[in-house]
């Protein structure tokens, strides 16, 4: 590869839910990538995803398409459950790859790759949409411009069907912890000296609502709030918003819904987030992830912060804490 022309990454995406069909169609798109290989557990996600990608080989088994495909780097985007075991046949086999965050179910699981990115941590990267924001980026160089936050709040509000679409998962791992990355980011990876946090629960017991505060030794106090909640009548995602204060300053960031706004039986978001995954001319965060990660594998660029391994075991910890706390 010439210094000036930059090789596309030959990219293989493995799981085909909602996630890894956005992170199938925007690989598709990129000048920075193509798009080799799809691996799923049911060939009827393959089958589906063929209707919008045909000419994109799939298999129902990652051993066969490792073997079998061109693809020289890999993203993760099946169930949390399945996240360790896949990345450690990936890593195994020396592949960089992108894996969606929560890293593991549990502490302990996200430790067991430990071994594999000692001598290579570049070879994991988290995919946290939220760091390529433009918005976020802009509030970041904003706090860094302005001086120390004081205070911290972070609200997202998912619909009462979440409960039902993903049942057995908290608010904590599948809403709180974006929030909790982007606190990671704007804090610069200092760790609290307060966790405290509780959980309400829903008729069936499930957990709809959890609240979390941290604090750290200068002060800033940061708080969160992530639900199971919102009714028909809100937008298909729900809402999200961080407000931020300092000395003489404060910051309001409203990621989800976008501005984009329709109404006819009621009103609706169609770009709830900053999302385009249209693979003809895609945009917006996880096509800047996906970027990111093409640069990380040409060695052009390193892990942003907050997407490293060492970032995910950090907030991995920060979850169990808030856990043990909200049944204390």
């Amino acid at each position: 590869m010439s210094a000036n022309r930059f090789e596309p990454v030959r990219l293989g995406v493995v799981g085909l839910g909602s996630f890894g069909r956005l992170h199938a169609l925007t690989a598709a798109g990129l000048a920075e990538a193509e798009l080799v290989a799809l691996v799923a557990r049911r060939q009827a996600s393959i089958d589906k995803m063929h209707r919008e990608l045909p000419d994109v080989p799939g298999w129902i088994d990652l051993e066969r398409a490792m073997a079998e495909s061109d693809a020289e780097a890999w993203i993760v985007a099946s169930s949390t459950a399945s996240h360790v075991p896949l990345a450690t046949s990936l890593l195994q086999a020396g592949y960089p790859l992108l894996m969606e965050k929560p890293l593991a179910s549990t502490l302990a699981d996200a430790e067991r790759l430990a071994p594999l990115l000692a001598d290579h941590p570049e070879r994991l990267m988290m995919g946290h949409i939220l760091l390529f924001n433009s918005e976020f980026r802009q509030l970041q160089a904003e706090v860094t411009q302005r001086g120390p936050l004081w205070h911290i709040d972070c609200v997202r509000h998912r619909p009462v069907e979440t409960r039902r679409l993903f049942p057995g998962e908290s608010p904590f791992h599948l809403t709180m912890v974006h929030d909790l990355y982007s606190v990671l980011a704007l804090v610069e990876g200092r760790e609290p000296v307060a966790f405290s946090a509780q959980v309400h629960r829903a008729d069936d017991g499930s957990p709809d609502l959890t609240l979390a505060q941290l604090r750290w030794a200068d002060g800033l106090m940061a708080s969160f709030t992530a639900s199971f909640m919102t009714p028909e009548g809100l937008p298909a995602d729900g809402f999200d918003r961080m407000e931020l204060f300092g000395q003489g300053w404060a910051a309001r960031l409203q990621a989800n819904p976008r501005p984009l706004t329709f109404w006819d039986t009621q009103a609706r978001s169609p770009l709830t987030l900053e999302i385009s995954a249209d693979p003809r001319h895609p945009s917006g965060m996880l096509a800047e992830e996906l970027r990111a990660f093409c640069r990380l594998v040409r060695g052009q660029s390193p892990i942003p912060l907050g997407a490293g391994y060492q970032d995910a075991l950090q907030v991995q910890r920060w979850l169990d804490r808030l856990e043990e706390a909200a049944e204390a």
